[in-house]
């Protein structure tokens, strides 16, 4: 497609954009009387209309009921779980039974690896890549210390080539075959939340599998934003949060993946709570673990129930939709939005803003990471100011999103305006 800098331009694809009426269903934030254009859904997601009616439905059954809501609410909540299993299984192309929603982001991220990381004297190292979500680098770091060893020595990370900003899936997998038996685990970010890569889950799985390391992945980034195949992959676990492309609110609840192959394996250290447990005897509240097969079978406590019911209006939406129509939808906000920054470098000389999100499609998603040569700061200030929500990540980094459900055309043209004006 042939795009142009012209708001008609813009305003004609969002005419013909058959997802522009999602848009309506979700709370946008307001500067001077109108839209802000927010870019900042890699961040956290906007607020879906529909959660209220989720949530007063549950207040609703906790005050007509009490406790007896666990088994007489209109949604029992001693099923709860279930009904996420299947819109998020589709989120990140998994079976039912390979995923539940439970607890947060980083606690899910530690079960797995109580699970998944089982060093030996030989077999410890940890390869993650380079400058990885502060979170992921502290899970690994501890992890490998509570294991007995010098996480300076067990967490490998993986750098960029010099002079380049992102890493090229050859050297992840020569990486890989270096470490050989050595390498205990590859724990990877789907999508770098700095640079915006989305690495090739498949091959790194294949590598990793090869040299017998297990291999994991951490889809903050990547769940509801780019295609996901994780059973396919062969993928042994992953985890996610829901307050960013999922939409389900602040400090929402986590996804976890466990591939069908450890379905029924008891013989796996997990750290065990009740809720795990064989659910047609965890009122018996006897001693004895027997975990439920696949991945519910790593829950420890009670359902969360309005943090779920909060994502659960976000899935309605996905459902609906799908994430191959979603998929297309940011290829196209992307490419257009890539556009507009390349034509406002090329129509002043006063600052260069450089792409270091990878220019093809394949390799990113939503996010597109931008790098000024002078004012960044100063810059990402200004565009706060002019009614543009985006994400300021030091050292001079600005990462800003076009999140298909409720981004526009005209988002990007009104950012592309913004940016003149405030340099």
């Amino acid at each position: 497609m042939k795009h142009h800098n012209t708001l008609e331009f813009a305003q004609e694809q969002d005419k013909k954009d058959p997802l522009g009426a999602y848009r309506k269903k979700f709370h946008i934030p307001q500067h001077e009387g109108e839209d802000c254009v927010y870019f900042c859904g890699n961040s956290l997601g906007l607020q879906p209309k529909s959660v209220d009616s989720f949530i007063q439905q549950e207040l609703a059954d906790w005050k007509k009921f009490g406790v007896e809501g666990h088994f007489k609410g209109k949604n029992a909540w001693l099923y709860y779980h279930h009904f996420l299993n299947e819109a998020a299984a589709k989120i990140v192309g998994a079976k039912p039974i390979e995923v539940v929603v439970m607890n947060s982001l980083t606690v899910n991220l530690h079960l797995m690896l109580v699970t998944f990381y089982r060093p030996t004297a030989k077999r410890y190292k940890i390869l993650v890549e380079g400058g990885a979500f502060p979170s992921d680098q502290y899970a690994v770091e501890t992890q490998s210390r509570f294991h007995g060893f010098n996480p300076d020595e067990a967490v490998v990370e993986m750098l960029p080539r010099a002079n380049e900003k992102t890493l090229r899936t050859e050297d992840i997998v020569a990486k890989i075959e270096e470490l050989g038996d050595e390498l205990a685990l590859v724990m990877f970010g789907g999508v770098n939340y700095y640079t915006g890569q989305a690495f090739d889950i498949k091959s790194i799985t294949e590598a990793g599998h090869k040299v017998g390391a297990k291999v994991g992945f951490d889809l903050a980034h990547a769940a509801g934003n780019i295609l996901l195949n994780l059973h396919d992959d062969d993928v042994d676990f992953a985890v996610w949060c829901s307050y960013k492309y999922l939409n389900s609110g602040p400090g929402g609840t986590s996804g976890v993946f466990v591939h069908e192959r450890f379905a029924k394996d008891k013989t796996l250290h997990r750290f065990a709570g009740w809720w795990g447990h064989n659910e047609k005897d965890r009122f018996l509240m006897e001693k004895g673990f027997v975990p439920m097969h696949g991945a519910a079978g790593w829950q420890l406590s009670n359902a969360q129930i309005f943090p779920m019911a909060i994502h659960r209006a976000s899935l309605e939406i996905f459902e609906e939709v799908g994430m191959p129509a979603l998929r297309q939808k940011s290829k196209n906000l992307i490419a257009y939005l890539e556009f507009l920054i390349e034509t406002f470098n090329q129509e002043q000389n006063q600052i260069n803003i450089e792409i270091i999100t990878p220019k093809t499609s394949k390799d990113r998603g939503s996010q597109l990471s931008l790098v000024i040569d002078k004012g960044g700061k100063k810059l990402f200030e200004l565009l706060t100011q002019h009614g543009v929500i985006a994400d300021w990540r030091e050292p001079d980094v600005i990462r800003i999103a076009a999140v298909p459900l409720y981004n526009s055309f005209e988002d990007c043209y009104k950012f592309y305006t913004l940016l003149k004006k405030a340099s």
